[in-house]
């Protein structure tokens, strides 16, 4: 029955007409058609900010509601745009926001969840697939390799409305980035057993080994190449489009050397967002990051509401049921994969809390990449017209049922529970940074002849009595005993996060003069260890 469903789903023209965009036509029609389109999505950006859902849920849903009849000219997703113009866009707006010093902390669980946890949960999910929907067992995995790619957008979404445990946060956001890449080379491997019609062992982990492995060496190359060409520039276009080169570029790249393009993107964008910014003025990073954040938001916006204007509502009906099969299939393969893992994490790393756990299987929504996915499947595969008609069902009975639901089960969950003192100290820390920036920034403009002496020590000034006020009332607030109810514990507690940050120095350091040959790595072990095991003692 569900075949028939699937198979009924597809025979509409539409959605058979949909799968590629139009090459010619009037230019004149297809700008008025962008123009719609953003005006339309100006309209959902307002209305899901003032009704409190995900942007995403909104435009996916306007979407749904026009027809290709009421726009100047048809339009459609093509999948070549997408996998090489969209998916590198995605990937390195991602990994330039990551901050490396944060991944250090929680390499262990992001590694075990993107590794081990992907390919547990694609094949749990193939075998539901192959079981419930009847499909052939290489189509089954090709699906539960596509289902089993997180949407970070809408569970980040979540967390803005309520305090979230930064190293939650931090997890999320690098599981999202590192299971896109291994994902993409699970379905790589897939493809090519379907072409060739042949499959071994060692050849499966050679070629994921080396995909894997080039792809982060290339991304290394390419991200460091980029460094040095910062250091010739200090120009915020010019910047712009180096970096925009340098992503679509590595990803082409890694497609041509048969690497894997997707971690090649995100090693090259973690190089580039952690050194190579750090080496352009102020106002030249903040104008960076700014590009790539409307480049991201742009891309997401288009694919969202492309998705929801090339599905016919009647399709979507008539999916549902497959649909929901699927979303409880991939359910069940994330939670016989995050438990068990995360189960055995605190025999080696800090165990994360039960409710967290919770939230990594509750926030398995799914996104634009699982729908370009599907497009880029072979031509040849068996069903392959079911399977883009299911995929993209599902990713909307994904966007709308957990999308809409996520924010209320976060806060129910109560993951953190503000303090005053905390407020305060976040607060105090804030006026800080802020101060110390630019002051940074003052001390770039002297250096360039862009403003006076005089100018520069009064400005500088202004700004260090502010950091001289701030720092005073940290000290009286750390000092204190017992404030306004406040205990010792939680003031303890509150320091954790620097603790730990410290501690992460103290290895990093140690670490290198290993490397260097300046202390025996013997000498090394027993402070190590002792640093583990502080930082294993550190709450939440």
């Amino acid at each position: 029955m569900v075949n028939s469903v699937l198979a009924s789903g597809f025979e509409s023209p539409t959605l058979n007409q949909s799968l590629s965009a139009p090459i010619d036509g009037d230019f004149t029609g297809l700008v008025n058609t962008l123009i719609v389109l953003l005006l339309v999505a100006t309209g959902v950006a307002l209305v899901t900010r003032r009704l409190r859902i995900p942007y995403v849920v909104g435009l996916v849903l306007a979407g749904l509601a026009i027809t290709k009849q009421a726009l100047p000219e048809s339009v459609g997703l093509n999948p070549n745009v997408i996998l090489n113009l969209f998916l590198p866009i995605l990937i390195f707006e991602a990994a330039i926001n990551t901050d490396i010093s944060r991944l250090r902390s929680t390499l262990k669980p992001i590694a075990l969840l993107a590794g081990p946890g992907v390919i547990l949960s694609a094949v749990i999910t193939s075998v539901l697939l192959q079981t419930w929907l009847n499909l052939a067992w290489i189509t089954a995995a090709a699906v539960g390799v596509i289902l089993t790619i997180t949407d970070t957008v809408s569970v980040i979404v979540a967390f803005r409305s309520v305090q979230v445990p930064a190293r939650l946060t931090t997890i999320v956001e690098g599981e999202s980035l590192f299971n896109d890449g291994i994902a993409l080379v699970l379905l790589s491997l897939i493809t090519t057993i379907h072409l060739q019609g042949s499959f071994s062992l060692s050849e499966g982990i050679q070629q994921m080994a080396i995909a894997c492995v080039g792809g982060g060496l290339l991304g290394v190359g390419l991200g460091y190449l980029c460094i040095g060409l910062f250091r010739q520039l200090d120009d915020a276009l010019s910047n712009i489009l180096l970096t925009v080169a340098v992503s679509l570029g590595t990803f082409q790249i890694g497609q041509a050397l048969g690497v894997s393009s997707a971690i090649a993107v995100v090693v090259a964008g973690l190089v580039i967002g952690n050194l190579g910014f750090r080496r352009t003025s102020a106002s030249t990073r903040v104008t960076l990051l700014n590009f790539w954040e409307y480049a991201g938001f742009g891309v997401n916006t288009f694919i969202f509401l492309l998705v929801g204007i090339e599905v016919e509502p009647l399709i979507l009906i008539q999916t549902i049921p497959a649909a929901l099969l699927a979303v409880l299939a991939y359910q069940i393969g994330r939670i016989l994969a995050i438990y068990p893992l995360l189960f055995l994490l605190r025999f080696f790393d800090r165990p994360l809390p039960l409710r967290w756990q919770h939230v990594l299987i509750a926030g398995n929504v799914k996104g634009s990449l699982s729908m370009a996915l599907a497009l880029s499947l072979p031509f040849t595969l068996p069903g392959r017209p079911e399977v883009i008609t299911l995929v993209f069902s599902t990713v909307l009975v994904s966007l709308i049922g957990q999308g809409l639901s996520l924010p209320w089960l976060v806060k129910r969950l109560r993951l953190s529970v503000p303090s005053a003192m905390r407020e305060r100290l976040e607060t105090l820390q804030l006026n800080m940074i802020a101060a110390k920036a630019a002051q940074a920034e003052l001390k770039h403009l002297l250096e360039f002849g862009s403003l006076p002496k005089a100018l520069y020590e009064e400005l500088f000034a202004t700004y260090q009595s502010r950091i001289a006020a701030s720092e005073r009332e940290l000290r009286d607030l750390y000092n204190q005993r017992i404030t306004d109810g406040i205990s010792n514990q939680e003031k303890h507690n509150h320091l954790d996060g620097t603790w730990r940050r410290l501690y992460l120095a103290e290895k990093g350091a140690i670490n290198d003069a290993v490397r260097q040959g300046l202390l025996a790595d013997a000498a090394a072990q027993t402070y190590l260890q002792t640093l583990d095991e502080k930082l294993l003692s550190l709450k939440d």
